[in-house]
This record gives C-alpha cells, structure tokens and sequence, in this order.
C-alpha cells in the first residue's frame, strides 16, 4: 500500500509541475520545459524504442509542440532524469522504507508523466472537435451547395474557423488541392481525430462520393446526428455529476457540520458546569 501511495504522489508532483506553471507564461514556460525534458532524454538515449501505440496518441492529441515518436521517448527519459532527482528530497524525508520506495518509484512515475499529460490533451481535443463539428458541418453544407468541391469546401471552411477540427480540415483540403485522393486525406484524418463522430462522417462522405449521393443532405443528417450525440453526453455528464455531488456531501459537508455541532456541545457543558440547556 505504502508503494502504491509513494508511486502515485511521484506522478502528481511530475504533473503538478506542468500545472502550476504562471498562467501569463504558461505556453512559453511548458515549450521550454518540453524541449529541455527532449534535449536530456536525447542525452540518456538516443535510440530508445518506442511502443507501438505512441504514434497514434501523439497524433490523437494533436503532435503538440510538433512532438514526433523520437522525441516523445526522449521527453519520457528526460521526465524519468527530472523526477528521479526531485525524487531524491522526499526520500531523505519520509520515514522508514517509504523514502526508499519513494526514490525507486519517482523514475517510473516521471516515465508515465508524458503518457498521461498526451492522454489529457487527446481528451481535451476531442471534446474541443465534439463541440465544433455541427457548425462546421453545417458551413460544409452551405459551401458544397454553393458549388465547391468537396476537398476545395473542407479547405475553404478550415480557413476560415478556428480549432482542432479546422485545422485538420484545412489539413485535407491542401492534401485534395496537391492531388492526394479524398478517400486517402479522410483515412488521414480519421487517424489524427479517432472520434466515432469523425469515422462516421468520413464514412458518409466517401459513401456519397462513391455513389453519387447528394452531399447536402448527407451532410445536414451528419450535423443533426453531431447535435444529438454531444446532448447525449451533456445529459450523462449531468447524471453522473449528481452522485459525485451527494459523496462529496456525505463525506465532507456532513461530517464538518456534525464536528461543529459536537464543539458547541462541548464549549457548553465545559463552560456551564453541567447540562447544556
């Protein structure tokens, strides 16, 4: 149990480091932090091999910092030198085998940091194209029955919109313009946005290229469908926020108003001599 706890504050204050950054500085101080965690890992290991997943995850959140599949394993290595060393304080301060298991664990946790500081932005960039694509896909609509192409409207509508899901429209609307087949930038961009919602449209949209379908139609269904998945989910973030609610009053609010209660009482028959009443 002791190892378990140890191991998971070595993570937190690997994460917390990240976080408590001034938030004025915030970019400035984590590309900096980023690029000295590399220059170390590249120092320890130059040819580190990465796993087989980590280049689907870097590109799920979004390569942030133009981070390649190299430069993550040096920025895990580089995260592992960092922790392993404000390891080193804690150790001399906690008691007992604690310490000891605390300066074993901190290279770990500071190993497992990046993995999950990419897990964080992948989620924060799929909610972020969750909740542009019904307005993006109903500018797609209007684009395509103007008369646009359907590679020319994704450039034209990623040009002109800001976010995650612009940019990789912008991204498959110059891959159309130099030639690359519409079919191969969608299987692109369904790989750098692993959302149901994106696969669906891609599907969609390859489905009425193929058969002629009319667009405006496939892409309004697309839109509407987009709306009722992200209300879906409102109501079952909604949902499952009210028990957290009730355990947070069952095990703080509660008690903290039983214990002042208890310390009335308790100032009363000290200061009165006898019964409180």
């Amino acid at each position: 149990m002791s190892e378990a706890l140890a191991f998971a504050s070595a993570a937190l204050a690997v994460c917390g480091l990240v976080a408590l950054l001034p938030r004025a500085g915030r970019r400035g101080g984590r590309a900096r932090l980023l690029a000295l965690c590399v220059s170390l890992g590249r120092r320890l290991r130059p040819g580190a091999v990465a796993p087989g997943d980590l280049e689907s995850r870097i590109a799920a959140a979004g390569a942030p910092g133009g981070l390649s599949v190299r430069e993550a394993m040096a920025l895990k290595l580089g995260t592992a030198l960092v922790a392993a060393l404000a390891g080193l304080p804690f150790g001399t301060v906690l008691p007992g085998r604690l310490g000891i298991v605390a300066i074993v664990v901190s290279p770990a946790a500071g190993f497992m940091a990046p993995d999950l500081w990419l897990a964080r932005r992948a989620r924060e960039r799929a909610e972020a194209i969750r909740r542009e694509l019904p307005v993006m896909l109903d500018l797609l609509r209007v684009s395509v029955e103007s008369g646009l192409s359907l590679g020319a409207a994704l450039g034209e509508v990623g040009d002109r919109t800001r976010g995650p899901l612009a940019r990789e429209w912008r991204t498959v609307g110059r891959e159309c313009a130099l030639g690359v087949p519409l079919s191969a930038s969608l299987v692109g961009l369904v790989g750098r946005a692993p959302l149901p919602e994106v696969e669906a449209l891609s599907a969609a949209l390859v489905r009425a290229a193929r058969h002629g379908a009319p667009l405006a139609a496939t892409l309004a269904a697309q839109a509407r469908d987009a709306r009722l998945a992200r209300r879906r989910r409102i109501q079952e973030q909604a949902a499952r926020a009210a028990p957290k609610i009730q355990l947070v009053v069952a095990l703080l609010l509660v008690p903290s108003v039983l214990l002042l209660v208890a310390a009335a009482l308790a100032a009363a028959l000290l200061g009165g001599g006898g019964s409180p009443i």
